[in-house]
């Protein structure tokens, strides 16, 4: 299969990264499905794109208005007129309103030419849902996974198709952060990761491939441990998450939304707890690492999990 041949993409789960990533493929021009569990998870999945659409229409109007705000997710030209921004504004109300959900697997994924797994951190789930799936997919059918921290060779039997399946992870905030960091398994064939990088281009992504299998890929091994240095500050008493932040911002002169506690908002505190909470260390009552799962589960049970509900360590308009 070429990537001229890929019409048709389904994206399993519609979380913080599931709907940034069917927007992005949508806006791309392709016809886009999202598959979640049931009929509960598709009413609160809505308000979730609802809100990506408006970050994409935001992010539009903003490079209208000043070209150095230009989103390298939403075009390759940086001097757009605004006559040409107002064009991809008309593009992204059409495109993304074509999203359509799906709970059932033979309407979801039986027509697909690329899947996009997204679904949550967990074995058990994955493998299960692997296995269902790989009854309903076309011969032809790439499968992608977005997972953040579980290596492609966990399941890649479960699939049914271990030659055309690889990661291909994406960054947060897609249309600006557009990266898809390409990671085969041992059976992953060749066809399979030249479509994958195909693909990404297609999408707007810039591929970068990663040469052997690594846990966190690139970024989240870079990012992970920062993430959990600044949770840990605060978990142990040491400081409180503004002061964190203010002290990472004047000391890098990094954006204030790009501090420690604000990138956690924005990926979502469930996820970011279930990436901790992996570490051996959260056994441990005593030890940091469980300490920073306490804190980040307090804000959860409080319905603070980020950005996409208003409010996480930080509150949000």
């Amino acid at each position: 299969m070429n990537i001229e041949d890929v019409r048709n993409v389904t994206v399993a789960g519609g979380g913080t990264q599931g709907s940034q990533i069917a927007s992005q493929i949508a806006y791309k021009g392709f016809n886009v499905t999202v598959w979640v569990r049931s009929d509960a998870s598709v009413e609160r999945a809505k308000p979730r794109f609802e809100m990506v659409r408006g970050q994409y229409l935001d992010a539009l109007e903003q490079m209208k208005a000043d070209p150095k705000a230009h989103c390298r997710g939403l075009s390759d030209e940086h001097d757009l007129s605004p006559e040409q921004v107002d064009a991809l504004i008309a593009q992204a109300e059409e495109r993304l309103a074509s999203i359509r959900f799906e709970t059932d697997y033979e309407k979801a994924f039986g027509g697909a030419d690329v899947v996009v797994e997204c679904i949550a951190e967990n074995v058990a789930e994955k493998t299960a849902f692997y296995t269902e799936l790989a009854g309903h997919l076309p011969e032809h059918t790439v499968l992608l996974t977005d997972s953040s921290t579980l290596l492609p060779s966990m399941f890649a039997e479960a699939t049914g198709r271990p030659d055309r399946y690889m990661s291909f992870h994406f960054a947060n905030q897609i249309w600006k952060n557009n990266i898809a960091e390409l990671m085969r398994q041992d059976k992953t064939s060749d066809e399979t990761f030249a479509l994958a990088k195909d693909f990404a281009a297609a999408i707007g992504m810039i591929a970068l491939p990663l040469n052997k299998e690594q846990p966190g890929y690139i970024l989240n091994t870079l990012l992970i441990p920062w993430l959990k240095a600044a949770v840990g500050l605060v978990a142990n008493g040491v400081a409180d998450v503004e002061t964190v932040d203010r002290t990472w911002e004047l000391s890098v002169g990094a954006d204030p939304m790009q501090t420690p506690f604000r990138k956690l908002d924005r990926i979502g505190l469930p996820l970011a707890c279930a990436i901790i909470s992996m570490d051996p260390a959260a056994k441990d009552p005593d030890s940091t690492i469980s300490k920073s799962v306490t804190l980040l589960k307090s804000y959860i049970d409080a319905g603070k999990t980020g950005v996409a509900v208003g409010e996480g360590f930080y509150k949000y308009n």
